[in-house]
């Protein structure tokens, strides 16, 4: 079965802005988010990369555009089912207002039962993704092979819960895991099981150096904006 590069967008106003954008319109690519992008052609240039798929919400289109300048002909995907979590009445809020909500804390410790008010849920959401990529994985195998490498583009928390969902991991575990903007993780599928082989790869050791704030306890929703 495929391998699949899982690509989450670059950094993007919303997350400078610190907003929980969810669908929001017109949430773009920041000045370093755009840099993240302009790189990515370069950091998976020896990769035979079959297909692009992508979320159709304008910070992931806006992500993969570079790739595709640089590859003409490449097929691309718009994919609805990997696209944000619909939060609903949260979309566009400020994630320091959302903080004191009582949502917050079950979105943390307990996120297979948050609905969001007015959204979905976040099962929902990690179902939906999990069976898009099983389509893809498909479509990709049927049409290029079982060694074929192909490209998403997504969100956070989407990624996080295909992360989870390829580890065997409850879907009340993936706050442990981070992505951060334009990361790229690898899922190599196969017949019996799934194997990770990278996360949340940025080549970049930024994030990883002591702040004059320390990072807070609770995982952001969302995904974060990365390193400062």
């Amino acid at each position: 079965m495929p391998t699949l590069i899982l690509v989450r967008h670059g950094r993007s106003t919303a997350n400078t802005e610190g907003l929980l954008a969810g669908w929001t319109p017109g949430v773009a690519l920041d000045e370093r988010g755009v840099a993240q992008a302009a790189a990515l052609p370069g950091r998976l240039a020896g990769l035979p990369i079959a297909e692009v798929v992508a979320s159709p919400l304008q910070r992931c289109q806006e992500t993969v555009a570079p790739l595709l300048r640089a590859r003409p002909g490449l097929p691309a995907h718009a994919e609805e089912r990997i696209g944000e979590c619909h939060y609903g009445d949260w979309s566009g809020r400020k994630l320091a207002d959302l903080k004191d909500e009582p949502l917050m804390e079950v979105v943390q410790a307990h996120p297979s039962a948050a609905a969001f008010p007015g959204g979905e849920s976040m099962r929902a959401m990690q179902t939906r993704a999990a069976e898009a990529v099983r389509e893809w994985n498909a479509r990709v195998e049927r049409d290029h092979g079982a060694d074929a490498v192909y490209l998403m583009c997504s969100h956070g928390d989407v990624i996080k819960s295909l992360v989870a969902d390829a580890l065997g991991l409850h879907l009340d575990l993936f706050q442990r895991i981070a992505v951060e903007p334009c990361s790229v993780t690898v899922i190599r599928y196969t017949r019996l099981r799934p194997f990770l082989v990278r996360l949340g790869d940025t080549g970049d050791f930024a994030s990883l150096a002591p702040r004059e704030q320390p990072p807070a306890d609770d995982a952001p929703v969302g995904g974060g904006a990365g390193a400062p």
